[in-house]
């Protein structure tokens, strides 16, 4: 049997180039070193990453509940029944609560692409009506920044628009609207001035169900939502809640 030497031969386009063994081995051994730091490192980034992103972990609960599809849509709901939608975007939520019950909704969007696409989109349908508006604590124009579903008049983009409001109780007691079945808010933060002016004009006993999404990048949220929600406890109780997410308020009976 032949020797084995200190040496091995490797062949490298048309020369032998001579490598020793232990050079070879000490320089797999950092390769491995290497690797098991990146892999620690990679590691520690993950963590990292999970606390920087707690909004990514709250919708976990609620996408394996299947919220969107079941808790946003299940109610005591008729044909007579009044709906309205605050943040309409493309309509698709008020499409599938009409496919459900064929009742009567109302959409208020004030981005006027948004607004024109569900208005051409229920056209045809008389028991939809849309308002190019937004609804608030006060009347007048602000400006939005335009974000697709995340268009907020708190964050900011280079794209832009004046919108128009009005204080939502004046204008659903000035529209004879005197009973909501269900109102849907998701209007990227400007829910607690709309909320805290239904709370404060008396109009949210006249809401059977209050569904609204809650958005923890606004000005001291979390204490603004802790307000009105202790608050609607005077007329409302929970049905369901995933904190800055999605949470129903049905009235006291």
């Amino acid at each position: 049997m032949a020797k084995r030497t200190k040496r091995e031969l490797h062949f490298k386009d048309t020369e032998f180039q001579a490598i020793t063994i232990g050079k070879y081995k000490l320089m797999n051994s950092y390769v491995l070193l290497v690797f098991k730091i990146f892999k620690k490192i990679s590691k520690k980034l993950n963590k990292q990453n999970e606390i920087k992103n707690p909004q990514e972990e709250r919708v976990i609960p609620w996408f394996k509940a299947g919220g969107d599809k079941t808790l946003r849509l299940n109610y005591p709901l008729a044909s007579s029944s009044v709906v309205v939608d605050v943040g309409g975007y493309e309509g698709q939520w008020a499409s599938d609560i009409f496919s459900k019950y064929c009742c009567n909704i109302i959409i208020f969007e004030p981005v006027k692409n948004f607004y024109e696409k569900i208005k051409d989109r229920f056209s045809k349908n008389e028991k939809i009506t849309v308002y190019e508006l937004g609804l608030s604590n006060m009347g007048g124009e602000i400006d939005i920044s335009l974000l697709d579903d995340s268009s907020s008049v708190f964050k900011e983009n280079q794209q832009s628009e004046k919108v128009r409001v009005v204080n939502a109780s004046n204008f659903l007691t000035d529209k004879n609207i005197n009973t909501i079945d269900l109102i849907k808010i998701n209007i990227e933060g400007s829910e607690y001035d709309l909320l805290e002016n239904l709370i404060e004009g008396g109009y949210v006993s006249k809401i059977k169900n209050i569904q609204v999404q809650f958005h923890d990048f606004v000005p001291n949220a979390k204490e603004r939502m802790v307000k009105i929600q202790d608050k609607l406890k005077n007329t409302h109780h929970l049905t369901y809640q995933y904190e800055f997410v999605w949470e129903n308020w049905e009235i006291n009976k």
